[in-house]
């Protein structure tokens, strides 16, 4: 018996069908989001055509997706995750494996899992020549001081305030062209490293860094590897960081505004020349700055 061709409707509605693997317990009407698609206006209700699902994301990147009505809440991974806008954000860690992934959501009409696919993504190699040894093979007695750093912003880094989100538009914080793009694989004097974590901007030092959106200064100090470094929380799991700067001018406790100078680029810790290091962060993951400013500028907000 022959069978019927498929017509284009049809072809669509199966690989929507195949795509979308949402997993709902008692909320109506949810649907995913393009990875393109602005973030819709306040008051909408995010939804989006079916013709434009965002089903995977890429390490380092981010998924997002409409909160269903009847959810106010979203977690992955045990983490709480931003909701901004009628819309899930959350941010999938450099090193995650390909594969299937859910985001766990609650609220009065109940709770629901929504899945999504994480697919590989290749990214390119960087050598560096380091001249200071010691930077990349550190002394016995730096061991420590390294562990407690990286205590420290890993808590800042999962910091999740509900201070009220104001993060339309998100500015790159110093002007000038990108010498190490997010996710690079790092091989620092032939030896293998952690992806590059962040974006890497040229400026002469003395350039002011200006915040890309409100914020609470967490974290301020001279690091080992970072230099002056300076966090920032912007609410509800998003934070960014500041690192090699030539100076800080501000402290822990305060609260700057949109464009406020926090410090000036420099050459602190382990570079090779004056720039700024910018690592953002969402539900403690490190993603690609670049990503953020154009989900967040593109919005049309």
């Amino acid at each position: 018996m022959s069978q019927a061709p498929a017509t284009a409707a049809s072809v669509r509605s199966a690989r929507i069908a195949a795509a979308s693997f949402l997993l709902l317990t008692g909320f109506p009407g949810a649907s995913a989001a393009s990875p393109d698609a602005p973030l819709p206006k306040q008051g909408s209700t995010g939804a989006t055509s079916t013709e434009s699902l965002q089903t995977s994301a890429v390490p380092g990147g981010i998924f997002r997706f409409p909160l269903p009505d009847g959810a106010d809440r979203a977690h992955y991974q045990g983490k709480p995750v931003m909701v901004h806008r009628g819309q899930v954000i959350v941010g999938v860690a450099i090193d995650t494996l390909p594969g299937d992934y859910e985001v766990e959501l609650s609220g009065p009409g109940g709770t629901a899992r929504h899945g999504f696919r994480v697919v590989a993504k290749t990214y390119p190699e960087q050598r560096i020549t380091i001249a200071n040894r010691r930077m990349v093979d550190p002394l016995p007695e730096d061991l420590e001081r390294i562990r407690d750093e990286r205590r420290r912003q890993l808590e800042k880094y999962d910091l999740f305030s509900n201070r009220k989100l104001d993060i339309v538009p998100f500015a790159k914080p110093v002007e000038g062209a990108t010498s190490s793009p997010f996710g690079r694989r790092r091989i620092l004097n032939d030896q293998p490293r952690s992806p590059h974590s962040g974006l890497d901007i040229v400026a002469a030092t003395g350039t002011p860094i200006r915040a890309p959106a409100p914020g609470r200064v967490v974290l301020t100090g001279d690091l080992f590897f970072n230099g002056n470094t300076v966090f920032l929380d912007h609410g509800q799991g998003l934070v960014t960081m500041y690192c090699h700067m030539n100076g800080i001018d501000v402290s822990e406790g305060d609260e700057v505004m949109r464009g406020e100078v926090i410090g000036q680029v420099g050459a602190t810790g382990r570079v090779t020349g004056a720039h700024l290091h910018w690592s953002v962060s969402l539900n403690g993951n490190r993603v690609d700055p670049t990503t953020v400013m154009e989900m967040l500028n593109g919005s049309g907000l």
